[in-house]
This record gives structure tokens, sequence and C-alpha cells, in this order.
């Protein structure tokens, strides 16, 4: 990254007229909320990124500056399946037009294809890095195929498989009704 230009306070015109993007690496330990989301975070995971910010021409208006963000990682989460640790993949690839003031981004955003966000003179790349990532996690984690049988709890028992579940009551009633 670029030593002029800090992620966190990030004039977002400048990086545009600069037109070099910024290439980084972030500890997931920094990104606080999504750290609170995993299981077992290493202290050593990081998620790659890129962002490139540029200036587009529209006829008879101002240019408008476009963020174009990218994020790799992978975030350990608990399996729903198993409730070991899946190793969850994450990305971001996403564009998104900046405009001047709230009540801009809010007339404009039902129309747009784009995500907006509104121009600030230090703009918090991680924040919006963080969010992206939050909004990547998978709503049901689970491993391709589990490496241990899934446990079921019930009550203070646990049971492994359907040979140690209790008999089934309907399976009763049926042998009845065949007498």
């Amino acid at each position: 990254m670029s030593s002029s230009f800090q992620a966190n306070r990030l004039n977002m015109q400048a990086l545009a007229q600069d037109g070099v993007p910024l290439v980084a690496s972030t500890l997931l330990q920094k990104l606080k909320r999504l750290a609170q989301e995993t299981q077992g975070l290493q202290p050593d995971l990081s998620v790659q990124w890129e962002a490139r910010a540029e200036f587009r021409s529209l006829p008879g208006a101002d240019d408008e500056v476009w963020l174009h963000l990218q994020a790799k990682t992978s975030v350990p989460l608990t399996c729903q399946r198993c409730m070991g640790i899946v190793l969850a993949p994450l990305e971001v690839n996403q564009w998104y037009r900046f405009v001047a003031t709230e009540d801009i981004a809010m007339a404009e955003d039902d129309q747009s294809e784009e995500d907006l966000l509104v121009m600030e003179p230090q703009f918090d790349l991680l924040a919006l890095l963080e969010d992206e990532l939050l909004m990547a996690l998978p709503l049901v984690p689970m491993h391709d195929s589990c490496p241990v049988a899934p446990m079921l709890r019930v009550g203070e028992a646990d049971v492994v498989g359907a040979s140690d579940a209790k008999p089934n009551p309907f399976a009763a009633l049926a042998q009845l009704k065949r007498k």
C-alpha cells in the first residue's frame, strides 16, 4: 500500500487522481466484528484486498468517483451439521459510486445498479471491507462432507446414529393396526 494513503482515513478523490490501486493484506483480528463471527481465529489469518478508484465522466456533469473493491480470504466457522470447524472462503468483488450527500444516495438508490456511498473527507475503506466480508458469510456454514459423523444432542444423552435412537412410536401403532 502506498505510504501516502491510509485505508481507514482515505481521500477517495486523491486516490482516483493517483490512479494506483491500493493492494494490502489486513489481519482478520483487526476486523473486530468479523472476528466475533469466527471460531478459533488464528492470529496470522488475513484478508488480501485491492481497492482501485477512478473518475468516470458524465456528459454535462462533474466527473464521478467510482471504487472497485476486491478481497479474498477464508474464515473458520462452526459447521452446522457436525459442529466442527469449517474453513469458509469469502470473496468480495464490488463496484461503488460516490455521491455528494446522503439525500442523493437515498433518491438514486432504487434506480442504480451499483452501490452508492456518500463522499466523505476521510473514508474508512476498512469498515467497508469488513461490511462486505460480513455480508459474504454463508447463512449456514457446512462442510461438503463432514470429517466426523454429525452428533445430535437430546437432553443429556448424545445420539450418534439411527441405531441408538429411540424406537418410532408410530411403528408400534402400525403393528397394532395390522392385528
